[in-house]
């Protein structure tokens, strides 16, 4: 009797512990829109990012912004940090940083955007692709840079910038959108007869033989090893899926046309039980607007739209919560976890613009997301 007393006692106990341990787990909780301090304290400074695991950690790419007030644009480039729960970042320093070369395109006074970084596991080496722009062209050079390094934290060297597929048409272009001889100086901008053409192709024609332009961009790497390259193209009309060497660092020449003329940038692309959806939102500049959330049986296939992915207000499905998409991240050893991210830029102060990360939850087979003023990572599956 005493023995079964004694063995009860000790079975309470073991649970008492085993419920106190439990209950004593450190949270992980995300804070959509608040300052993020990082291991130094410093609110983290890397937009418009992305994020690659590798080694049991966490690498978080992005656009360094300068600060207000500070104007020395040698401080400017591409950020990282590093993290082992998504949530404690340690600063990283640059992985690419402009430079003082007057013969480099990479020259302090260019505008970087949207760098993301994927590794190559046939060379060992680690890719970045980036939006790059010309000092002093303003936007109008449209193009995509590429730089490369052995290591994760960098520093990556800095290879080319081009504009993609010069004088190759998309594989699904048709014979007649080939030969079609009308140009935008014969209509009026935003007229019916300008819409049409704008999908037919007008600006893809018009930029044949120099390459197509590459602005907002994301990079996907598929289950079978082929990577990715999507950006915005044809004046930010219509989206361009390119697929890349094996080495990662150029252009096969295939590619296809993503919703022609439907006015898209800010791609987040991920695969989900054989299919591939799409986050994007319109081309409204740092201003928030309604995303967009698209979906295809292959890359190069046919993309449907799903609507509006936010479930809020009336204002926050507007705004897409005040952000605008940048990424969707595979959380490691949570199986259906994906993580929508998304900045809240702020145009007068853009270092401390905000980061918006919210779980991708599923409505009828579409990817929704709603919004949590905070949330626990070691919470969802």
């Amino acid at each position: 009797m005493k023995t079964q007393i004694k063995r009860a006692a000790i079975t309470i106990l073991a649970s008492f512990f085993c419920l106190h341990v439990y209950c004593q787990k450190e949270s992980l909780i995300i804070k959509p829109g608040a300052t993020w301090p990082d291991t130094e304290g410093n609110h983290i400074n890397v937009h418009g990012g992305g994020i690659i695991f590798y080694h049991n950690t966490y690498y978080w790419f992005g656009e360094y912004r300068l600060p207000r007030n500070d104007m020395d644009r040698s401080h400017y480039g591409v950020g990282c940090y590093s993290s082992k729960d998504l949530v404690k970042w340690k600063n990283e320093g640059f992985a690419l940083q402009v430079t003082d070369d007057t013969t480099s395109l990479l020259v302090r006074g260019c505008v970087i955007e949207r760098p993301k970084v994927i590794y190559n596991k046939k060379t060992g080496k680690f890719v970045m692709w980036f939006h790059h722009e010309l000092k002093g062209q303003g936007y109008r050079a449209a193009l995509t840079g590429v730089a490369v390094s052995n290591t994760i934290t960098g520093p990556y060297k800095y290879i080319r910038s081009l504009r993609p597929n010069a004088g190759i048409w998309p594989v699904n272009f048709t014979e007649e959108q080939k030969n079609a001889t009308v140009k935008a100086s014969d209509l009026k901008s935003g007229s019916d007869e300008w819409k049409k053409a704008v999908k037919d192709g007008l600006f893809l024609r018009r930029d044949f033989a120099g390459g197509q332009m590459a602005r907002d961009m994301n990079l996907f790497v598929d289950s079978d090893g082929k990577a990715y390259h999507i950006f915005s193209s044809e004046e930010n009309q219509t989206l361009h899926i390119a697929e890349l060497t094996d080495d990662y660092l150029n252009f096969t020449g295939r590619y296809f046309r993503v919703l022609p003329g439907d006015s898209n940038e800010a791609p987040a692309i991920f695969k989900k039980n054989g299919k591939y959806f799409l986050f994007t939102s319109g081309t409204t500049g740092w201003k928030p607007n309604p995303g967009r959330v698209a979906v295809s049986d292959g890359l190069f296939k046919d993309w449907t739209p799903l609507g509006n992915p936010s479930r809020g207000t009336e204002n926050e499905n507007k705004t897409t919560f005040g952000s605008q998409s940048t990424y969707v991240l595979p959380v490691e050893g949570k199986k259906d976890l994906l993580i929508f991210m998304a900045d809240r830029w702020i145009p007068e102060n853009l270092a401390d613009s905000r980061y918006i990360w919210l779980p991708v939850e599923w409505e009828n087979g579409t990817p929704i997301i709603k919004w949590y003023p905070e949330w626990d990572i070691t919470r969802l599956k």
